[in-house]
């Protein structure tokens, strides 16, 4: 099985556009201008599950995320506020957030790879977008 293409934005990040240039440079990918933003309000904390602190968490911890994430967000945010919560969640369930995680690049192995720049004006202009 090929490895997924890593995208522009991640790829910036980690300064894999800079060692492989000509490897992103006819990429056309799509521009997300908005940051991940807010969780929806139907993301709650209860007392079955933190889902609102999970997506909160998922922000700070993988900060290339943007808007187009937003979906993978909401699953991870459930399943993982369900284990902060102290929830039983399953084989299948824990397999169904490794699997977000890894589209999301957020596997162990990618975040090794990512380095985040020390500037603050560097860091709220990867959140925002």
């Amino acid at each position: 099985m090929t490895r997924p293409r890593t995208p522009k934005a991640k790829a910036a990040i980690m300064g894999r556009d800079l060692m492989n240039p000509g490897r992103f440079d006819g990429r056309n990918e799509p521009k997300v201008a908005a940051g991940i933003g807010a969780p929806p309000s139907y993301i709650k904390d209860t007392e079955r599950s933190k889902a609102r602190t999970a997506w909160n968490t998922f922000v700070k911890e993988i900060p290339w995320l943007n808007e187009s994430h937003r979906s993978f967000i909401e699953i991870a945010s459930e399943v993982r506020g369900r284990l902060i919560a102290g929830n039983d969640v399953g084989v299948p369930t824990m397999n169904l957030l490794r699997q977000c995680l890894g589209q999301m690049g957020a596997t162990p192995a990618d975040s090794s790879k990512v380095a985040i720049p020390d500037g603050d004006e560097d860091k709220d202009e990867l959140l925002d977008g």
